[in-house]
This record gives C-alpha cells, sequence and structure tokens, in this order.
C-alpha cells in the first residue's frame, strides 16, 4: 500500500457526506492500495487520544463507498496494522446497492463525439483537471441521468458549476445531499444549520465556443457595466429561478432557499460581470468621485436595467422576495479550476508551466483597484495564500445575503465563503482568507518558454486600467 498525498486525500474525502468535516475526529493519515481500489483513513479522537478507521472501497462503477469503520485503537502504527489487509491489491470491487443507479463512466466515449471543451480534458496539461472533475463527479449523492451526456456536450458548464459547488460544501465539512430533483443540493451543518441550494448559469442568447472563443468586449460606460446586458441576464435567469417557487415546496419550506449562479452569458464576462450582479442586486454599483480632495468609490445608483423592459434593480433593497435568502456566486468556475486545484496541491504534469495573473481585492478602506499579481500555481508563494496549501474550491466563492429574507442563511453555514451584508445601511464583506482575487486569467505554456512575470502583466494590466479609466 502506498501513502496518499494530502491533496489527493482531499479529493477523495469530498465522496464522504460530510466531506473533510470530521468533526472531533479529524484525518492524521490516508493510505491507499496499489490499483487504487482502496482508500484508508486514520482518524484521532481529540477528547481521548484514540484512533480510528474508516476504510473506503471503489464500487464496481468506480463511486467510493464506506466499507469498515473501527474506532479505540492505542496508535496510528495499530490502526495502520488493523486496515492493511482491507488495503491488499486485487480486492474485489464493492456491489452496486439495489435499487441504485449505476454510474456510467464520464470518460468513456461513445458514438456520439464530445464537444471540444470535454475533449480538452484529455490533453496533457489539462489531464490533471479531468481527473479532478472525474472525481467529483463519482462524489456527487445523486447525478441525474444525463449527467454525463450533458458534460460531454454543449451544457458542460452547468455541470461543471454543480461539482464546484459539491466541492466547496463538502470542503467547508458541509453534509450535502440530493432527496429530491429540485432543489439541486440541501446542505448542514453541525450546528443545526441548513437551506437548499439551486445551482443555475446565466447563459449567452447565441451559444458560443468556451474554449478557444475571442474574449467578449468589456463595457466601456459604467453605466452599462452595472445595468446593461450582464445585469440583465443575471436578473432574467434569477427571476426564472424564483418563478418556480421552490421555496414552497414540502421539503423547503420554512427554510432558506439559496440561488447559486455562475456567469457565461459571455466569452471571458466572468472577468467583470460580478459588478453587474452586485449592482442588480443591492441597486447600486460604484463610481469615481471628488471627496475632500482626494478620489473615492461613491455609489452609483441603479433603479432599472438598461433595455426597453425597464427591469427593476435592487433585488435585496426591499422585502419583494423574502423567500430568496442569499445568492451564491463564484467568478472562477471555468475549465482552468479543476486544472487548478489538482495542480497547486501537487498534481501537475511535467513540461508545462502554469500561471495565473489578474487583481488582488485590495481591503485597504478607499482602495478603487486591485492589486495586480502574476504567479506559478506549483509555487510556495501562490500555495500560501490559503491555509489549505493549495487553491480551495471555496477561494472565489461569494455570499450575497438578502436583508429582508425571511429565512436568513447563518454565516457559520458556509464559513469559507466571502459574504457580502448590510450593516448600517452599507453593504459590508468579511472574508476568512487575507487574500480574494477580484478576476484572473490562467496561462499555460510550455516549460521551456520564457516563464511570464509580474513586471509584464503590470504593463498589460495599467494598459487595462487606462482602457477602464474612459468611463463615462
Amino acid at each position: 500500500m502506498r501513502e496518499i498525498p494530502h491533496w489527493e486525500f482531499d479529493f477523495y474525502a469530498l465522496s464522504l457526506p460530510r466531506g473533510h468535516g470530521f468533526g472531533d475526529e479529524p484525518p492524521v493519515g490516508a493510505w491507499g492500495s496499489v490499483d487504487e481500489r482502496s482508500c484508508g483513513i486514520v482518524t484521532r479522537r481529540v477528547h481521548d487520544d484514540t484512533f480510528g478507521i474508516i476504510v473506503m472501497r471503489r464500487r464496481l462503477d468506480s463511486v467510493w463507498t464506506v466499507a469498515r469503520q473501527a474506532t479505540g485503537f492505542p496508535s496510528i502504527d495499530a490502526a495502520v496494522a488493523a486496515m492493511r489487509a482491507d488495503l491488499a491489491e486485487g480486492l474485489p470491487l464493492e456491489p452496486i446497492p439495489p435499487g441504485v443507479m449505476t454510474r456510467p463512466p464520464l470518460f468513456k466515449i461513445g458514438e456520439r463525439e464530445p464537444d471540444e471543451m470535454f475533449r480538452l480534458l484529455a490533453t496533457p496539461a489539462r489531464r490533471p483537471g479531468g481527473w479532478a472533475l472525474n472525481q467529483l463527479y463519482l462524489a456527487l449523492p445523486k447525478p441525474d441521468r444525463n449527467w454525463v451526456s450533458d458534460c460531454r456536450t454543449g451544457n458542460y458548464h452547468t455541470r461543471l458549476w454543480e461539482v464546484h459547488l459539491l466541492a466547496s460544501f463538502r470542503e467547508q465539512g458541509l453534509l450535502v445531499e440530493q432527496p429530491f430533483e429540485s432543489p439541486d443540493f440541501r446542505i448542514a451543518n453541525r450546528l443545526g444549520g441548513e437551506a437548499w441550494v439551486e445551482a443555475v448559469t446565466a447563459n449567452p442568447t447565441v451559444p458560443y465556443n468556451h474554449v478557444n472563443a475571442p474574449i467578449a468586449d468589456v463595457p466601456t460606460d459604467r453605466h452599462e457595466l452595472f445595468s446593461g446586458s450582464a445585469a440583465l441576464r443575471f436578473a432574467k435567469t434569477i427571476g426564472n429561478k424564483l418563478a418556480r417557487r421552490y421555496d414552497q415546496l414540502p421539503h423547503v419550506a420554512g427554510k432558506p432557499f439559496i440561488i447559486a449562479i455562475a456567469d457565461f452569458h459571455a466569452s471571458g464576462s466572468m472577468m467583470w460581470s460580478r459588478g453587474a450582479l452586485a449592482a442588480y442586486l443591492h441597486g447600486a454599483g460604484a463610481t469615481v468621485a471628488e471627496v475632500d480632495g482626494r478620489s473615492q468609490a461613491v455609489p452609483l445608483p441603479v433603479k432599472t436595467l438598461l433595455g426597453p423592459s425597464q427591469f427593476p434593480a435592487g433585488l435585496f433593497t426591499d422585502d419583494r422576495h423574502a423567500e430568496l435568502s442569499a445568492v451564491i456566486f463564484s467568478n472562477a468556475c471555468s475549465i482552468a479550476k479543476p486544472n487548478r486545484v489538482a495542480i497547486s496541491g501537487g498534481g501537475a504534469p511535467e513540461g508545462y508551466r502554469y500561471t495565473r495573473r489578474g487583481e488582488l481585492f485590495d481591503r485597504t478602506e478607499g482602495a478603487l483597484e486591485g492589486i495586480p499579481f502574476c504567479m506559478d500555481i506549483t509555487s510556495k508563494e501562490y500555495r500560501e495564500l490559503w491555509p489549505h496549501g493549495y487553491e480551495p474550491w471555496t477561494a472565489e466563492i461569494e455570499v450575497f445575503h438578502n436583508p429582508f429574507a425571511r429565512y436568513p442563511v447563518s454565516f457559520e453555514l458556509l464559513p469559507e465563503a466571502q459574504h457580502w451584508f448590510l450593516d448600517g445601511g452599507e453593504w459590508r464583506c468579511v472574508s476568512i482568507y487575507e487574500k480574494s482575487i477580484l478576476w484572473s486569467q490562467t496561462l499555460i505554456t510550455d516549460v521551456d518558454k520564457p516563464a511570464p512575470t509580474l513586471e509584464g502583466w503590470l504593463q498589460v494590466n495599467e494598459r487595462l486600467r487606462n482602457e477602464a479609466r474612459r468611463f463615462d
């Protein structure tokens, strides 16, 4: 058997009902069989310093299942010895329980040609991302029957958002279930908090290739940026979900209800559209004005969105949709995310360099712009941005709380997310991470080519900022 690296074990643990939430018996090590059919976890009970074991086995369809648990071992060595036979090579796969749907393999391609986005996951440079996506698919409690076919074709991005959420929830130690067709997830913590989450994506009116499409033009007018096409797409997408009245379903009634939205409405739009979502929800964007002799960000009221429909903005400015407790958003749900998580953990293939560049959130009071960064994803500097020691799934997850929610969501339910909330008439933000990424791009280059540098990125970024300063 072999000792499993921390980052790899964290992927496998996402298949447990509570993911990384081991409570008072945290893991102290993990071992696996050479044929990768078994995973043995040693845990340590904090109250009496005894050790326990959890043995996970692959089913016939590769889904992990817990095959054995035991406690009361006096040492790690004793715990490892107790599960050694369970980790032998060549043991049969676990049967699929009666009444449980067999998972079709994600990467066994049949007669139907997969989408270019999906084919890209089989290329050497992105193979870690393909492996990561498969682990998350196998970790889903109950994916619907067309999940695999959707993922291989034009709905890849919607399925990616579902597993991104699953990984974030279980990374935070939440119990994640899919007991009903809708909403997509029920999440709960050990403190008694719970919520129902419906995942949705803001899609383009005309489909485009998510892999190689040219980046769409960024709005150069502040009104268009905050209340234009992006805000309208968010508003209509959220509105369509609200119209289905999930909150009135018997299993949801009386519980917090959350809509989780990711943006794919235009190529590259997730690099700038979070401001449009915030403006739609809060009824205000931002502009720059001279206050007491210095430039400061000041609110830019948004009452209606641009366009003939005059769609009202400010979803969270009154109680008209008190049934919606919060909106979850991420600006990083892309093909690069699963690649970065696996690679920053230690799964980088040879021959490639992976660089992430963009802007970090500047928490200095009154700051008007982000802080440019350009980092090698495998570097110690990048890994130390987060206490995990590698990029977490929750790094870019933001929760916008509805101050008029009938059933509010506690911050403790999603403890590692970034939370936006109304405090004394002003929208504020809290985050456990010292560093938060406003937007980014991920570059893959051959290792024998010159590495992208911060100096070079500063020049490009300054040009982008100069163009942005042309706002009306």
